[in-house]
């Protein structure tokens, strides 16, 4: 499979790298990346990441990484943050991984970014945190976003980082020189952590194929999900919405917490042209409580 973007940046001073530099992009496949940690009701320093991540595959090309970016779409719980992976060459992961959130598009149109435009001063490791500097005060307040919106845009920040460094540490944010007490309006005072999974997550994620893969007879289909009794159906769908393959298949768990998925998707009887992968929740309900989460990606068949 081929899938599209590599981010790229130059320009370090120490450990500590301005953001801003970023940009380009490609058609190359992202590698694999570090262990993502899995979220945490307690103290982002507490306990270990217990849950492996599960990029794209494929080889590395001209030392490029794949870097975990989450983004906000629409489920039938509210905004929820969706994971999407993004490749990287030249620039530190924490740097890369801040400015896909705040400066970056997302690939699947169907996410997007709560962050106001614009670049922290630094993201870094030090003394056992992970410490981001604000360029300016204007992130210390919520601005256009309601209460409900800041809160998830933190977090945004919080499982991006924490996912492209694959470990739990604890985020810290500093203005001029001393910790911040509010970063968009919300209290930071004590640092900051990932809150539970099944409270910000979309209830099903895809990761491969990304958004805009092109595939030949058949492909693997990987991703996460919290779904009724570990039941994940896809489809896939041609260009007039009609369903020409599917399938279900079945995560390592589910109720408390997202867990892998992997499915073996037979296209080989399908004409080339332009399809859309569905992974969804199993809804037993019939559509009470607002239906279906769904992530959907757009592919080509060759």
């Amino acid at each position: 499979m081929t899938s599209p973007r590599i981010f790229a940046a130059a320009g370090a001073v120490g450990a500590v790298v301005a953001l801003g530099a970023l940009a380009g992009c490609g058609d190359d496949e992202p590698s694999a990346g570090p262990p993502e940690p899995t979220s945490s009701s307690g103290p982002a320093s507490e306990e270990p990441a217990t849950q492996a991540t599960d990029p794209p595959t494929g080889a590395t090309d001209g030392g490029a990484t794949a870097v975990p970016a989450y983004y906000v779409g629409d489920t039938p719980q509210g905004p929820r943050l969706y994971r999407e992976f993004t490749r990287v060459a030249g620039v530190d992961r924490l740097v890369a991984a801040a400015a896909a959130v705040t400066t970056g598009d997302p690939v699947d149109p169907d996410y997007r970014s709560l962050w106001p435009r614009g670049r922290f001063a630094s993201v870094a490791t030090a003394g056992g945190a992970i410490e981001v500097q604000l360029a300016d005060g204007g992130w210390l307040e919520a601005g256009s976003l309601d209460a409900q919106q800041a809160e998830l845009a933190v977090q945004q920040l919080v499982y991006t980082l924490q996912g492209a460094l694959g470990e739990r540490l604890p985020i810290r944010v500093t203005y001029d020189g001393a910790p911040a007490a509010t970063l968009l309006g919300v209290p930071v005072g004590d640092g900051l952590r990932a809150a539970p999974e099944l409270d910000v997550m979309a209830l099903v994620n895809v990761t491969e194929p990304a958004e805009g893969t092109a595939v030949g007879d058949g492909f693997t289909a990987t991703g996460r999900a919290s779904s009724f009794e570990a039941t994940v159906p896809w489809e896939v769908l041609d260009a007039s919405g009609e369903v020409v393959v599917e399938g279900f298949a079945t995560a390592e768990g589910w109720a408390d917490k997202l867990y892998p998925w992997t499915a073996e998707v037979d296209v080989s009887g399908l004409p080339p042209g332009s399809y859309t992968f569905v992974a969804r929740t199993d809804d037993p309900s019939g559509g009470e409580g607002g239906g279906p989460t769904e992530d959907t990606k757009r592919i080509t068949v060759r």
